[in-house]
């Protein structure tokens, strides 16, 4: 699993397995979903990053196992 924050394009990308994108699909406005060739989520990006989540948020990423 990847994330990837894209500063120049504004935009924040989880992949979470590298299978080839067959499609993609904006399920809200500013909300890819990218699809391999078995109809499976393999990543989500989301566009327009400073408007979602403050510039703080971004600098302390928490991440959480179970």
């Amino acid at each position: 699993m990847k994330l990837k924050i894209d500063h120049e394009n504004d935009a924040l990308y989880l992949r979470l397995d590298e299978s080839a994108i067959v499609d993609s699909e904006e399920i809200k406005p500013g909300i890819i979903v990218d699809y391999d060739a078995g109809n499976n989520v393999v990543g989500v990006e989301f566009l327009g990053l400073k408007k979602r989540v403050t510039e703080n948020m971004l600098k302390n990423l928490l991440f959480e196992t179970a």
